[in-house]
């Protein structure tokens, strides 16, 4: 959402409920969840940072009024310039809520106390809900909340997201503060006297240069920002006469101070903080020893190099292994169920109403062709890839992976963090496009986006599974993922090399593995199939139309005439294999299921007549050729918005030649070796 539409919404959500509410706090400490908890939403939660891109709003209920509550992007502090952060940090200064909820990590308390005492100098309403407390416990750590809200002079609430428990009564104080008497918080947290003063000194300038202040803070939040050397402060400020002056006196001030303690501000300020942070926690925690747990000693064992990558190469095959056998399984359990017990009555339903004529025929490719191609092939393998997918981000292991490939991402012009877009994209590339936000210099984003079109969404895992696994051979269908993974290795060092600009580092924090909540995993999986049944089947059943009514009209074959050079001579694929890929690029698997409809249209209500008008060497080499070829509609309007036009174009026409020059090649290898004429 463009800012515009993000205050529109914003607005709606104003005029709708009784206050609002800013769920911020670090990445990775629950806020998604308990954004969920509190809503009912569907957001996507996962065990690694940089989850949430953009802003998630939903409403919750208390005491019969309706309440607004904005999911922020994870944030260490409001002077983060990560652009996913960035969203929540002007979020916040824009003054959008009505009081912040700040979620920390009680297994982590001081890190987290950072934006807490900055969200505070700022004078926001503030209250904190500390979660994770179940493994707090685990851990022996023993939290004193009400200590920490004394010192914090600010509401703090014991939370276990995962199971519910504190969810209401942190709503409950997030009311007390909007509704109440008192909706800004008087105390801010106490700093050295040096430094203190220098701040009132230079409140009292901005007091009286700028009677109408930015952002709607007070003098001392906004000195607060002079010291902080925020920049976008400070280029507002040099627009004005006033402005200029504050400037210019906040120049002296901090010469004097920096000639006094020899440091610059900013960094003095910040180490007043991270001393309050710890003077504050070694208050009101106390800790035992900390037991070495299982999931602990299975996450260092992951990170070591040594045994990380046999376990990530092991882990790859038992993924794969489940997504063929389960999603086999599942495959054939809706194709029969479809072919035997509903299949029957639509026929007799369509020929009862127009007969034994082609429009009964389009009508069946519609309605029962399509739908069963889409039931038979996208729903089981697409279901299996999201569980396993759900299973892997809340169990923290992506954190992992990121690590140990790290050395490679940076061979490709990226860094370890790049692999969390990179696997999201396994699951669609749409979100992983929009992922690419946490990545902080524009040759990573081009370099990242360019990487993910080509990586197999699950979509095009559908379609490799449900076309080459099953037809051809699951160690073909290997192949194409190996293949696929090569291609995508020699693009990311060509691109690498040949495009300008620098590379950043890799500063990533770890989180040791957590057991998943089973309907946390249930519910996320719900969540993205939900999208798939709701907007694919029908555009399948309606490309089926479209395709049945070329079939049945004959108007196919001329259509697919221009393309017969390309998709007949070079890839070696039938006519209609053309339009399918035409259609593939509104949806991935519809290229497949167009292609299904086909064979249960002209062969039965049987699947595997796919093997009727196509070869087992056709078949791989149309999967490989999907796999790579354009990205479909919505990922190219992510690359439009993350990027721009030109540069969503070029992608574009990069991926159809590659898959062209690919798919053509390995066609006329496997025509000269004939490794697939005898299976």
């Amino acid at each position: 959402m463009s800012e515009i539409q993000i205050q529109k919404e914003i607005d709606k959500l104003r005029q709708s409920t009784k206050f609002i509410i800013a769920l911020a706090g670090n990445p990775n400490v629950g806020k998604s969840t308990i954004f969920n908890r509190l809503t009912g939403l569907g957001v996507v939660t996962a065990n690694y940072p940089g989850k949430t891109v953009e802003l998630n709003l939903g409403t919750a209920d208390f005491n019969n009024q309706r309440v607004g509550i904005i999911d922020l992007p994870g944030i260490y502090s409001l002077g983060s310039i990560s652009e996913d952060q960035y969203v929540a940090r002007q979020e916040l200064l824009n003054g959008q809520a009505d009081v912040v909820l700040v979620i920390v990590d009680a297994t982590n308390l001081e890190r987290n106390l950072y934006l807490v005492l900055q969200l505070l100098d700022y004078g926001y309403p503030v209250v904190v809900g500390c979660n994770l407390m179940d493994l707090a416990v685990k851990n022996n750590i023993c939290l004193d909340t009400e200590k920490l809200a004394s010192a914090l002079g600010i509401p703090v609430v014991p939370v276990t997201a995962t199971t519910g428990e504190g969810v209401d009564k942190l709503i409950e104080q997030c009311a007390n503060i909007a509704t109440g008497p008192i909706t800004r918080q008087a105390r801010r947290p106490a700093y050295g006297k040096d430094i203190m003063d220098q701040i009132d000194e230079l409140a009292s300038v901005i007091e009286h240069q700028l009677p109408t202040r930015p952002y709607r803070l007070t003098a001392h939040a906004l000195a607060i920002m002079l010291f902080e050397e925020d920049k976008d402060f400070q280029a507002l400020l040099s627009k004005t006469q006033n402005g200029q002056n504050v400037l210019e006196k906040a120049k002296t001030i901090f010469q004097k101070l920096e000639k006094t303690h020899g440091e610059k501000p900013s960094v003095r300020l910040s180490r007043e903080r991270h001393g309050l942070e710890g003077t504050i926690t070694d208050a009101v925690q106390k800790s035992g020893i900390c037991p070495v747990t299982l999931s602990t000693k299975l996450w260092r064992i992951s990170l070591r190099p040594l045994t990380g990558l046999p376990i990530l190469l092991a882990g790859m095959i038992i993924v794969f292994m489940i997504m063929f056998y389960l999603g086999s399984y599942l495959s054939t359990a809706f194709d029969y169920t479809w072919s035997q017990f509903v299949s029957p009555w639509i026929k007799i339903a369509i020929t009862s109403l127009a007969g034994n004529t082609p429009v009964a025929r389009i009508l069946l490719w519609g309605f029962d062709a399509g739908i069963q191609a889409a039931l038979s092939v996208g729903i089981p393998y697409i279901l299996t890839f999201y569980l396993i997918l759900s299973f892997l981000e809340d169990t923290g292991y992506l954190n992992s992976i990121a690590f140990l490939t790290d050395s490679l991402m940076h061979k490709l012009g990226l860094h370890g963090r790049s692999v969390i877009p990179l696997i999201a994209g396994a699951g669609c590339n749409v979100p992983a496009i929009i992922g690419t936000r946490v990545l902080t210099t524009r040759k990573e984003k081009l370099i990242a986006c360019t990487l993910i079109t080509l990586v197999p969404c699950s979509a095009r895992t559908a379609i490799i599974m449900g076309a080459v696994a099953v037809f051809v051979g699951w160690q073909w269908a290997i192949a194409i993922y190996l293949i696929d993974l090569l291609v995508g290795i020699i693009v990311g060092r060509l691109l690498a090399i040949t495009l300008p600009g620098e590379s950043s580092g890799l500063v990533m924090e770890m989180f040791p593995f957590r057991l998943p909540s089973w309907r946390t995993v249930a519910k996320k999986t719900w969540y993205r199939m939900k999208e798939f049944i709701i907007i694919a089947i029908p555009i399948i059943a309606i490309g089926s139309l479209v395709l049945g009514f070329l079939y049945e009209s004959q108007y196919l074959w001329l259509v697919t005439k221009p393309f017969s050079l390309i998709i007949e001579g070079w890839l070696g694929l039938p006519a209609i294999a053309g339009i399918c890929l035409v259609f593939g690029v509104l949806r991935k698997e519809l290229a497949l299921q167009l292609l299904l409809s086909l064979a249960i249209i002209k062969y039965g209500s049987e699947v595997s007549n796919l093997l009727h008008f196509m070869t087992r060497q056709q078949i791989f080499v149309f999967a490989l050729v999907t796999t790579l070829y354009i990205p479909c509609l919505a990922a190219i309007s992510a690359l439009v918005k993350e990027l721009n036009w030109r540069a969503a174009l070029a992608i574009s026409a990069f991926t159809i030649t590659i898959a062209i020059i690919v798919g053509g090649v390995v066609n006329q290898l496997l025509s000269l070796t004939g490794w697939l004429a005898h299976i």
